[in-house]
């Protein structure tokens, strides 16, 4: 039986996976809309010369990219010179662009020369408040205690971020949040918050006529835009990317942000209006429709709950019988998946990442662990609930221990053990949104497009039909019921 339960959880979950192309390239970009595009420009710039590749969007941080890189997950990713030598590669020393290059090519990683704009860090203050206070410097923000200050959660722990800004300045503010780069705008502009972090391509400068901050200590490095790529990927391959070289302005990349942030049109067609225009191509993209995108998203949300629901059941029906069986063992097995509920399923994903990697596989093993919990507990419950005289009954007529098991105990059981899998679906079909965070797709990627554009309707994309989902299910379970309990127990 132990074996059965194995076979058909492997196959359950590389089954998910589908055929491996190895010479499919992968181009991963970061959480925020100007590393989307610039996503978009590489992989059309591929596919347009007939070489295969797939755009996985919105990875996270720095740490998620540049590890995937490392690993094979992604073979290119658009980075900036200021974030490979402040974060990536801490504690070299990186003389010029020739010694980066050098230190990037004993991980197995080329860098293209410059895209051709600087998008460095800045400060940015509702310039009402500037006007006011006569605002013009970061050295000057001392003068001012009370300012409530926002900066992004990357910048709050980035080596050139908040930690050597407030050192370089010596700030005495200590009442800094952290919040998500695209809120802090609307944050800002509605003055929960009179300093944030920008980047200075953000078209959100200009929309919300936020004032800079004069970096008058300098202590902002130089961002400049580049690609990153695995140096086993083809020539013809590193060829292609490298003719993005140069050719990016930084007026030209704030009006794209701007196209997206602001006018609220899809990264792909921004992209392929670039190298149509700069590049005379004639690549032909349209705005997606929105019953094809949820469709897309429904058929992954699906794949990421019923398979790590399916694993769930296959494994916790018998710990939870095995915790039944076997009391002290029993109070362990229990203890497990109770710490395992208590790990927030944000962190849960983000440690799969170093086992795992990115996409559907660590979205679906996260997922298993998290449902195991409400299976494993109404399996013992509802065991441990059942009259001991029945099962003395049961052993008085000479009826073997795997006869009652299955045909007294874990019938009388089912209502319990049914309760624990609705509850465990439910909880797994809302979670599993977090699972567009590391390449697995699902509701949650249009919430996190929604997020990041600042628009209601993307985000109640991927929310009312996640609730709908978690709906149709539970009620799908109720009426599952009435052909699972025996019928004297529903009377």
């Amino acid at each position: 039986m132990k074996k059965h339960f194995l076979f058909i959880s492997l196959i359950l979950l590389f089954s998910c996976t589908g055929k491996i192309d190895e010479d499919n390239l992968v181009v991963g970009s970061k959480k925020f809309t100007e590393s989307v595009i610039l996503g978009n420009i590489i992989n059309l710039t591929l596919e347009k010369n007939n070489i295969a590749s797939t755009h996985k969007d919105q990875l996270g941080g720095t740490s998620i990219l540049w590890n995937s890189l490392l690993k094979g997950e992604i073979d290119v990713y658009p980075e900036y010179t200021g974030t490979i030598i402040h974060e990536i590669l801490h504690g070299n020393e990186i003389a010029n662009f020739d010694s980066l290059k050098t230190a990037l090519n004993k991980f197995g990683i080329g860098i293209t020369d410059p895209l051709g704009f600087n998008n460095t860090y800045a400060l940015g203050v509702n310039r009402k408040i500037a006007s006011e206070n006569n605002l013009q410097r970061i050295s000057e923000i001392n003068k001012f205690p009370k300012l409530k200050i926002g900066f992004t959660n990357e910048f709050m722990d980035r080596k050139d971020g908040w930690p050597g800004l407030r050192e370089r300045y010596n700030l005495i503010h200590t009442d800094v949040a952290g919040l998500d780069h695209d809120l802090a705008y609307s944050a800002l502009s509605s003055n929960s918050i009179d300093i944030m972090d920008v980047y200075t391509t953000d078209a959100e400068i200009e929309y919300y006529n936020i004032k800079l901050l004069e970096d008058d200590l300098n202590y902002f490095p130089e961002y400049l835009a580049v690609v990153l790529y695995r140096l086993d990927i083809s020539d013809e391959a590193i060829s292609l990317i490298k003719s993005l070289e140069n050719n990016m302005s930084s007026n030209v990349m704030s009006k794209m942000n701007g196209e997206v942030k602001i006018k609220k049109r899809h990264e792909s067609v921004v992209a392929a209006e670039f190298l149509n225009k700069f590049f005379q191509t004639n690549i032909k993209m349209s705005q997606p429709k929105w019953q094809d995108r949820v469709f897309k998203r429904t058929i992954e949300h699906l794949e990421l709950v019923s398979i790590s629901l399916i694993l769930a059941i296959l494994f916790s029906i018998p710990l939870g019988i095995i915790a039944y069986k076997n009391k002290k063992f029993g109070q362990l097995i229990i203890a497990s998946v109770n710490i395992l509920q208590t790990i927030p399923s944000l962190a849960l994903l983000v440690f799969m990442i170093p086992l795992l990697g990115i996409g559907t596989i660590p979205a679906i093993a996260a997922l298993f662990l998290y449902s195991l919990l409400p299976i494993v507990r109404n399996t013992y419950l509802g065991l441990n609930d059942i009259p001991g005289n029945l099962r003395e009954s049961a052993e008085v007529l000479g009826l073997s221990n795997n006869y009652i098991l299955t045909k007294i105990e874990l019938p009388l059981a089912a209502s319990s053990i049914l309760t624990g899998i609705k509850t465990s679906s439910v909880i797994n079909i809302g979670t599993a949104t977090l699972g567009a965070l590391i390449g697995a797709g699902g509701y949650g990627q249009p919430i996190l497009t929604g997020i990041r554009l600042d628009s209601t309707m993307l985000i109640l994309e991927g929310a009312i039909p996640a609730a709908l989902l978690a709906m149709v299910v539970q009620y799908g379970f109720e009426y599952f019921e009435k052909f699972i309990v025996p019928k004297g127990l529903k009377v």
